[in-house]
């Protein structure tokens, strides 16, 4: 396994980043924290535990010009190497949880070339700094007397961090997906289009799945077995290629930026930008998506960050726990 030059260099400027303000805690204290409230399984990733495979292709439109001279909207067709999960560290997690499902894709742009895509299936993110995230897990970890989290602590945890509500909002009344091929996926950040002029665009986008989006019934919550989601994926691809349509949204002066935690108005002009097709699927154990490190930051020309703090963390911490599985800790 090796770290791509890109990501090793976007992994090095970002941590240099944090550590040298002092104003956010350090990837390997988050990483450790999520040791400590899930558990450790050696060589595994430490969020997002549970996943499959998928490969396929995107095809980019050329109306995207107008806004980024990235590869991806050349209009030909750019192999991609997808992966499916579930938030979290715990692998016994069952696929019926309350929590996040995440697509994340690479695609190769040509032999030296890739840009990552790391998204959630909600429109928001659980906190606008790495410190919420943090402080997040803390007041889940479980009390060395009872084994379960304090209920005091989780609630002073939420009247001290309004930035968590919008995504717990989201969450209380959007039951989770009946199946990955019927998710929607958003890029949850804020993103900057740069054409070949050099001009920027503010930009979020999400995934819609062409089958539509279909979410468990309360009475499918109770009832539907511990797992479901891989096996469910796998008749589908085997049945036919399944796909999203690219969504963009284009941005405006004052929309927000660098709080993955804020809607954007939704007034705003939205571009179909694309299709990803996926047509084979394959177990995450020995499959092409096992050993890659879905670094947000990983960019090719034409698309590029903002300051938002917490996408500018995932990289280090991805990096800190990409490293553990390289060794196999």
């Amino acid at each position: 396994m090796k770290l791509k030059l890109n990501t090793i260099c976007t992994v090095l400027s970002a941590f240099a980043c944090f550590s040298a303000s002092g104003e956010q805690p350090t990837a390997d204290i988050v990483v450790s924290t999520m040791e400590k409230l899930n558990g450790v399984t050696p060589g595994a990733r430490r969020n997002h535990i549970i996943g499959i495979c998928a490969s396929g292709s995107f095809i980019g439109s050329k109306e995207l010009r107008k806004y980024t001279s990235s590869a991806l909207f050349s209009g030909r067709q750019i192999p991609v190497v997808a992966r499916f999960s579930l938030a979290g560290g715990n692998p016994k997690s069952p696929d019926s949880a309350k929590s996040p499902r995440g697509l994340a894709v690479e695609f190769t742009l040509n032999k030296n070339s890739f840009q990552h895509f790391t998204m959630l299936n909600v429109p928001v993110f659980g906190a606008s700094s790495p410190q919420t995230f943090l402080d997040n897990m803390e007041a889940n970890l479980p009390d060395p007397e009872t084994g379960k989290p304090n209920p005091q602590k989780q609630k002073e945890f939420r009247d001290t961090h309004p930035d968590t509500k919008a995504l717990g909002d989201f969450m209380a009344t959007h039951n989770p997906p009946s199946s990955y091929a019927n998710s929607d996926f958003f890029s949850v950040h804020t993103f900057k289009f740069i054409n070949s002029n050099q001009k920027t665009t503010l930009v979020r986008w999400r995934f819609e799945p062409t089958a539509g989006v279909k979410r468990l019934t309360e009475e499918e919550l109770k009832t539907s077995p511990a797992k479901f989601l891989d096996d469910d994926l796998t008749n589908k691809v085997g049945l036919g290629s399944i796909s999203w349509n690219m969504i963009v949204t284009i941005g405006e002066p004052g929309d927000e930026q660098n709080d993955p935690t804020v809607y954007w108005p939704s007034n705003r002009q939205e571009i179909n930008a694309g299709v990803l097709t996926l047509n084979k699927v394959i177990p995450q154990i020995g499959g092409p998506c096992e050993k890659i490190n879905f670094d947000p930051l990983v960019m090719a020309s034409g698309i590029a960050p903002t300051n938002d703090p917490v996408l500018l963390f995932r990289s280090p911490a991805y990096a800190n726990s990409y490293a553990k599985r390289l060794t196999g800790q």
